[in-house]
């Protein structure tokens, strides 16, 4: 019998996408490399738990879950996170930036300065530039400023993201205007905290990382998975991946594969794997239109 594994996760190193595995097991997916596992047959998708520790009454959760933890492990690992200002004394310094992620989809936020660009490729941004550096409560003051008087948010749902990427402009230079247009207002703006440091516009393009250069050219995106199910198996070559999304060539065509999906699940490595899981039409740019404007 095939040995069994649970993925933690997707994780970005500078050179690519990483799966990671409970245990300490690690790999990295190429591009053109195949991708191909099943989940183990009569198996229940259970809660990953919160912060690094086990969920104590191993919950089962939806398969259709990104989050992947039952409600009580969900709240613990909220409970002591930046995203929800409950670490108002962390001493290290943060980054603010803006993330852009397709035609009208940008959004402000901010990130450890230690973990450098790693923030903005787990979230998909297909192109960034640093505003400033500071304390974490001047980053988070001068994000909500930003938030305001800009008119961008801090949370874009990942769905949009994925809709607006099949339709990107060809050209570093276009994929940058948005980003330097409210770069430039943003550094224009009075009320910044004296101990935050602007930075220049520096636009930094992962277009060519994620693999998604001229993604409108390249085999069209059939659809996403919309939840993975005991017995079923994908298979199929890496052609992108973006944010926690692999997009995979299979017999269906190319599908897109977000990773979170996968957590939970026992997955056994398998070899010809076809496209056997539930798999929805792709939602495009147009279509998310009324949910973002």
């Amino acid at each position: 019998m095939a040995q069994a594994w649970k993925c933690s996760g997707l994780r970005w190193a500078a050179d690519g996408p990483v799966l990671t595995w409970i245990g300490g097991r690690r790999s990295a997916p190429a591009r053109g490399e195949r991708v191909a596992f099943a989940v183990a047959e009569g198996g229940v998708r259970t809660c990953v738990g919160a912060r690094g520790h086990a969920c104590p009454v191993r919950a089962g959760v939806p398969g259709r879950s990104v989050g992947a933890r039952c409600e009580e492990c969900a709240r613990l690992d909220r409970a002591h996170s930046v995203a929800a200002d409950t670490l108002a004394d962390d001493p290290r310094p943060y980054r603010v930036y803006l993330a852009w992620f397709g035609p009208g989809l940008t959004k402000v936020g901010i990130t450890a300065c230690e973990r450098g660009s790693a923030r903005l490729l787990e979230q998909g941004a297909v192109c960034f530039s640093w505003l400033g550096h500071g304390p974490l409560m001047a980053a988070r003051r001068t994000e909500e400023l930003l938030r305001a008087a800009l008119g961008v948010p801090d949370r874009i749902p990942y769905a949009h993201k994925r809709a607006v990427r099949t339709g990107l402009p060809g050209s570093e230079a276009e994929r940058a205007a948005e980003i330097a247009e409210l770069h430039a207002r943003a550094v224009g703006l009075g009320g910044w905290p004296d101990s935050l440091t602007p930075e220049p516009f520096r636009s930094v393009d992962h277009a060519g990382v994620f693999g998604i250069e001229g993604v409108d050219r390249g085999p069209a995106v059939v659809g996403e998975v919309a939840e993975l199910v005991a017995g079923g198996a994908i298979g199929g070559g890496l052609v992108a991946a973006a944010g926690p999304d692999l997009h995979l060539a299979t017999e269906r065509g190319v599908v897109v594969l977000d990773t979170r999906l996968m957590t939970g699940w026992e997955l056994v490595s398998v070899e010809g794997a076809p496209c056997a899981v539930p798999v929805r039409e792709l939602r495009r740019a147009a279509e998310v239109q009324d949910g973002l404007f």
